[in-house]
């Protein structure tokens, strides 16, 4: 593998309009990926659970009749019973703190009363929600966790877990334990890709339909979950993992090197942005550590590339430059490692979780802290927010009018309705008032 190459620094606010450009989201729409997707979802909604079978077999060669794309729930315990128990206990501890930040979500409505008017605001869990899962070959629990937990603090009745047909012994895969100990092992099926999300959106003879699907995945489940908004909710459309630190003088060179790798090794295409405060920030010394650190990384193949690819270094004078890059760029994750962090923290809005302090790496937010970690990427958490229970219920309104509150509302429903050429609605009124 090639030495990773020099970074460019670009110094704001002089070089503004570069680092604008860098910014720039990548461009997700491929029209013969969204075409190929298009052909899946109208398959899986014509043909169920035969079109799921074809897509299967070609996409992760495994041939699974309807009743084998069900997991046994009994798989998933003998997975559970086989966990080592280290690992065991971290993913008990994980779901301890996910559960406990995501139950001081739950909300319950309110009622407002006054002289013969009663309105309501009821919230209601969804009935049914899809979590999708990346893996197969891969393992990811804590994606499963992140997921689900949301989902049943907010009182969803039914979950169906979506996942690549595992590589491999069942017993021996991680997130089937995991879905024992969440109490879901009854209703995970070996599913993947746009197929998966396409079954979950208009159901099979074999797979519930859903009202909502949740999770990450790869380019053709994120371009199914994107057409199917209408038919299902979703939670957002993911793309590249993202981060953006921020450090001054303070800031441990090999800290950050650490850092900036532990989010450049997903898949190669990573966004990892430093922004060093002050002309001394010393820009060289976290070069140097990141080569030292690639020499050695498992994943040095995927991190370097990211690095090539989407690695971005920004000098600003202080910590109100800084935080206007960071809200400029609208990252996944912050971390701030500088005098005055908090400071600089409450001038970000644009970002999905921020990280504080020299012993607060991402991987904390990723695993065991409580936060959820499916987070907004590519400037989304401009609009968008992380996934909590708010995801998993809708609200409806419920307005009850008396008589004489009717009466008092009247003259006003009749003068709108008769603005906007409504004649009927104006009607629905008088009429009520004539009696």
């Amino acid at each position: 593998m090639a030495v990773m190459m020099k970074m460019r620094v670009y110094d704001y606010p002089r070089e503004r309009k570069a680092l604008e450009r860098a910014f720039q989201r990548k461009e997700m729409r491929n029209s013969q990926l969204e075409e190929t997707v298009a052909g899946i979802i109208e398959d899986v909604r014509l043909r169920g659970d035969a079109a799921l079978a074809e897509y299967t077999e070609k996409f992760d060669g495994r041939r699974l009749g309807a009743r084998a794309v069900k997991v046994a729930p009994a798989d998933c315990a003998a997975a559970w019973r086989k966990l080592p128990r280290e690992i065991a206990h971290a993913l008990e501890y994980a779901r301890d703190g996910i559960e406990r930040f995501h139950r001081r979500q739950v909300r319950k409505g309110y009622v407002l009363k006054s002289a013969g008017v009663r309105l309501e605001q009821r919230v209601r869990p969804l009935g049914r929600a899809g979590v999708y899962v990346p893996g197969g070959r891969a393992c990811y629990p804590s994606t499963l966790l992140m997921n689900v937990i949301p989902a049943q603090v907010a009182g969803v009745k039914e979950i169906i877990v979506a996942m690549p047909p595992v590589q491999g012994m069942a017993e021996d895969f991680v997130p089937l334990a995991a879905a024992h100990m969440l109490g879901v092992s009854n209703a995970v099926y070996q599913m993947g890709g746009a197929q998966a999300i396409a079954a979950m959106a208009y159901g099979t003879t074999t797979i519930p339909k859903v009202d909502k699907v949740v999770g990450p995945g790869n380019a053709y489940v994120a371009a199914a979950k994107r057409m199917l908004y209408g038919i299902i909710d979703i939670d957002s459309v993911a793309g590249e993992s993202e981060v953006l630190i921020i450090a001054d003088g303070t800031a441990r060179p090999d800290y950050i090197a650490a850092d900036l790798i532990a989010q450049a090794e997903h898949t190669g295409g990573e966004t990892a942005v430093l922004v060093g405060m002050g002309k001394s920030f010393d820009f060289d010394a976290v070069e140097d550590a990141l080569r030292e650190q690639l020499r050695v990384a498992p994943r040095k193949a995927q991190a370097t590339q990211s690095l090539k690819s989407g690695g971005v270094f920004v000098r600003v004078a202080n910590g109100a430059q800084a935080a206007e890059v960071a809200n400029q760029k609208a990252p996944e994750h912050i971390e701030i490692i500088a005098r005055g962090a908090e400071e600089i923290a409450d001038a970000i809005s644009n970002v999905g979780a921020i990280f504080i302090g020299s012993y607060t790496p991402e991987a904390v937010g990723d695993y065991v802290a409580g936060p959820n970690h499916i987070l907004p990427t590519g400037g989304t958490a401009r609009f968008f927010s992380p996934l909590g229970v708010d995801d998993f219920y809708k609200t409806s309104n419920v307005l009850n009018y008396s008589a004489s509150a009717l009466r008092r509302a009247t003259p006003h429903v009749v003068t709108l309705a008769e603005c906007e050429g409504l004649s009927g609605h104006a009607q629905a009124v008088r009429v009520r008032m004539k009696s």
